[in-house]
């Protein structure tokens, strides 16, 4: 009983160290941007700043570029310059984003009409 209780509690301590580690960032996983695809860079990271995503590919023609709303930029300057980056900043950035790949939804909450037998 007393080696159980140990282990129980230790597996406790774990968990609750990781839920708390996940808490710490900020931003949730889900609220993200899905990585772009597409272009010639293997790791894409999330910059918090800008909250864009930017290639740290060294190997990429694309290193050093910044990622946002379907666009690529050369420079965090040319990024932070754009129409598109300002609005979206205005709208929240990241955390006030819906970001949409742009398929179209139905079902319920969706806003569609119509319904059974018509």
């Amino acid at each position: 009983m007393k080696r159980s209780n140990k282990i129980l509690s230790g597996l406790s301590a774990a968990v609750l160290t990781t839920s708390l580690a996940a808490c710490g960032d900020g931003y949730e996983e889900a609220s993200l941007p899905e990585e772009p695809t597409g272009y010639e860079c293997d790791d894409w990271d999330w910059d918090d700043v800008t909250e864009s995503y930017y290639c740290d590919d060294d190997r990429s023609p694309h290193y050093g570029s910044y990622f946002l709303l379907g666009s690529l930029f050369r420079s965090k300057s040319a990024l932070k310059n754009s129409s598109s980056y300002k609005t979206y900043k205005a709208n929240g950035g990241a955390t006030g984003a819906s970001f949409n790949s742009g398929t179209s939804k139905s079902g319920l909450g969706s806003g569609s009409k119509g319904g059974f037998g018509g």
